[in-house]
């Protein structure tokens, strides 16, 4: 079936800060996507934590699994709506690449260790702007730079505020939708694995109205999002409000059974301890950071900045790091 285009799908970029012959073959977007397919901090997800840390077993997600199957569903979404997909791909392969090591235990660690404090939306925009390449930045288009900002939710307004929501385009708001979808149907599906929960103990709405098993919840709630807004020709994507609060349960479930639950937040108690330890280091030994992290050609006048400006590089550098380097790192300490 043809899909007729969305009367709000964002065509092309307003222009990039530094511009670039155009590419016969891919739209600016194609290339965001690219740039940031072949960067190193999207490499690195591949070892940093999900939700369980050293899983027992080889099919647990990782970060890298979860932003293909963020991009996965975000491109089913907004193909079915006639949006851009380039624009779909770019944001949703960028939109973690912030992240630090161990989870968001690992947020929350530098979010109170670091002054001015710490989010990985925020961190994920500096990844791609400033710190690829050599702190020279992949010089994405704003779009995509602006879907990467505003992706994240927390326990927030799923939809989110109307600012946030200001000039933000349809495919930035699949994908922030959609990175939610995708963590509830495989951290569920892991957490059973797990045998933290069992499939019986979700509510009993969830079973019944989203389906009795992970594959069928998934596509319920893709097939949800796309219904809700094939007749909706706004601006703003559409939540028919008896899939939202459904949406909403089964995030209130989840925080309170998994990401909350002491059998999964024990096992990350000595890898803060070891996040504190490297965090107090770097915060009060800064040559020792110009040097670890091989500072010298990247950033070369970085010890004549004054401490304050010194901070954004202490971040850049453990969040960077993927799950065994800063195991490695404080314990070398």
């Amino acid at each position: 079936m043809e899909t007729k285009p969305h009367p709000h799908r964002c065509l092309n970029t307003v222009g990039r800060k530094k511009s670039l012959t155009e590419d016969p073959y891919r739209s600016a977007f194609a290339r965001d996507r690219d740039r940031i397919l072949h960067c190193k901090a999207f490499r690195r997800l591949k070892h940093k934590t999900q939700v369980f840390l050293k899983p027992d077993g080889d099919h647990y997600r990782t970060r890298l699994t979860h932003t293909l199957e963020v991009t996965q569903i975000a491109r089913t979404i907004g193909r079915a709506l006639g949006l851009n997909e380039d624009l779909i791909e770019a944001i949703s392969y960028g939109h973690d690449l912030g992240h630090t090591p161990f989870g968001h235990t690992g947020e929350r660690v530098l979010n109170r260790s670091i002054p001015g404090g710490f989010h990985h939306a925020r961190q994920s925009v500096r990844v791609v702007e400033i710190v690829e390449r050599n702190y020279n930045g992949l010089n994405l288009t704003p779009e995509v730079v602006d879907g990467i900002a505003k992706h994240s939710k927390g326990k927030g307004s799923i939809q989110g505020s109307n600012k946030l929501l200001d000039r933000t385009t349809l495919e930035a708001q699949v994908v922030r939708i959609s990175d939610l979808m995708a963590y509830l149907h495989h951290d569920c599906d892991d957490a059973i694995r797990a045998g933290i929960i069992q499939e019986i103990q979700l509510p009993e709405s969830i079973l019944k109205k989203l389906g009795e098993n992970s594959t069928n919840r998934l596509t319920t709630l893709i097939h949800g999002v796309i219904g809700s807004n094939l007749n909706h020709q706004g601006s703003t994507l559409f939540v028919a409000p008896e899939l939202l609060d459904l949406i909403t349960l089964f995030r209130s479930f989840m925080f309170e059974k998994v990401y909350e639950n002491p059998f999964v937040t024990q096992a990350f108690i000595e890898p803060t301890k070891l996040l504190e330890k490297l965090t107090s280091h770097y915060l009060a030994n800064r040559k020792s950071l110009f040097e670890d992290a091989q500072l010298h050609d990247k950033v070369p006048n970085f010890l004549k900045l004054s401490e304050k400006e010194q901070i954004p590089y202490i971040v850049d550098y453990i969040s960077g790091m993927t799950d065994s380097f800063a195991l490695r790192a404080a314990k070398s300490l």
